[in-house]
């Protein structure tokens, strides 16, 4: 079977190259040529761990190949999947759909009477496969082909593993004949255990929504207690781990912090209530959730001057972490996007160390000083704030910060070191929830 992915960002290049492992003739699309030349190479644009050693690896093998031909790779196909970004629009929160679209007419230009399934991997609105099969019948009355929604669940950071992995495998689909073809797909992995739900097309498109803003709202959920918590005098670790014991609720996405990012959480949010109020169905919780988190980072600057006595002005603040997650350089919505611009119009100095974030935050935040090590960057700070927990920080020590920090405030906004030991050493240390 020869599958094409229409879209080679962060969905259509970990979903291309793992569905070439398992065996199948991969051709990823994408319109600019020198990212193309560059994948054909091995070189991949983005970090995430173990992909560029399996893209090149099945490069090798032969099963995957990038291609800017459309209509080619498409000829070629017996599925296509759509795995282009959804912005949001700013203007109303809504998914910005033009690139969905945009691939749909190249799409539909490309068929023939030979049976094709298209996919939408990309998350969409619930109604956009209706909309994709009525755009394709408009443009190309003679094609052959099915709409089915398989919406991704990858997690930046262990994207391949969540791939070959899942929890689950969602199938929007509403002919046998569709239903097969995606069956033999996926057999791989739900022959080991996996369990695939399959639904109508607009069920599987609410699905993604529902699954991210939920997750959302797990984050938005402890990051209020852990406000409580520093009013009332309880422990936010405590508090996440009692209820987090809980089997009706489970551990995971109950870290308090300095609130969501990423490219999902923030803009599946914003679509949900959009997508909701179109209905007539308003979900106010969705719409609370995307108020508190926005409100959140911001706050989070405050949080920091007020720890550096109401003044940052002249004081050289070190930033450890700005990627919105550790183990990835995604940018995107990260709460560094907002407190940095503050910390910087408040007059402060800044230094920043990342990891993996080096690359694309110096195309957002090119004058302020970058560092290659955590080290570097400590070095005579007034005041350090840690803002993603990449795990070589909090291998970090009150040793290591006393020969190096000029200051003696420590602001763990990830709540990774252990208070005492930082206090215990002449510190004010403050973080979230305590």
């Amino acid at each position: 079977m020869n599958i094409t992915m229409i879209g080679t960002g962060y969905v259509g290049l970990v979903s291309g190259t793992c569905f070439a492992d398992l065996g199948f003739s991969v051709i990823c699309v994408d319109k600019l040529q020198e990212k193309i030349t560059s994948l054909k190479e091995g070189k991949i644009p983005i970090y995430e761990p173990g992909l560029e050693e399996l893209v090149k690896q099945n490069i090798k093998e032969g099963r995957l190949f990038f291609s800017t031909d459309l209509k080619e790779a498409v000829s070629k196909s017996d599925v296509i999947f759509i795995a282009v970004g959804t912005p949001t629009r700013k203007e109303d929160g809504s998914a910005d759909l033009q690139y969905i679209y945009s691939a749909t007419k190249e799409i539909a230009e490309a068929l023939t009477d030979k049976y094709t399934i298209i996919v939408t991997k990309s998350t969409v609105p619930v109604g956009t496969g209706r909309k994709i099969f009525q755009l394709i019948k408009e443009i190309n009355p003679r094609a052959n082909f099915d709409i089915v929604s398989n919406p991704e669940f990858l997690r930046e950071g262990s994207a391949l593993n969540d791939f070959m992995q899942p929890d689950r495998i969602v199938i929007g689909c509403e002919t046998e004949r569709s239903k097969e073809v995606m069956e033999n797909i996926y057999k791989r992995l739900s022959s080991q255990g996996i369990p695939v739900v399959y639904t109508n097309i607009e069920t599987a498109e609410l699905i993604k929504y529902a699954s991210n803003t939920f997750l959302a709202m797990k984050v938005t959920f402890i990051n209020e207690i852990s406000d409580l918590c520093e009013k009332c005098g309880a422990n936010i670790k405590k508090v996440s781990e009692g209820i987090g014991l809980d089997k009706r609720i489970g551990n995971k996405f109950l870290q308090a912090g300095p609130g969501y990012g990423g490219s999902c959480f923030p803009k599946d949010t914003k679509a949900l209530v959009h997508i909701s109020k179109e209905y007539g169905s308003p979900i106010r919780l969705a719409e609370t959730i995307v108020d508190i988190n926005e409100k959140r980072k911001k706050n989070m600057a405050e949080r920091i001057i007020c720890a550096c006595g109401g003044n940052v002005s002249g004081k050289t603040i070190c930033i450890l972490g700005i990627t919105f997650k550790p183990n990835t350089d995604d940018m995107r919505n990260s709460p560094s996007l907002d407190i940095i611009p503050i910390l910087i119009n408040k007059g402060a100095d800044i230094k920043v160390y990342d990891p993996k974030g080096k690359k694309e935050g110096e195309k957002i935040f090119p004058d302020i000083e970058w560092c290659n090590s955590s080290i570097e960057a400590i070095r005579s700070a007034d005041a350090l704030v840690i803002l993603t927990e990449w795990n070589e920080f909090s291998s970090l020590t009150p040793e290591v910060f006393k020969e190096n920090m000029r200051g003696n405030i420590i602001i763990d906004l990830r709540n990774i070191f252990e208070p005492s030991k930082i206090e215990r050493a002449g510190f004010k240390y403050y973080s979230i929830g305590r």
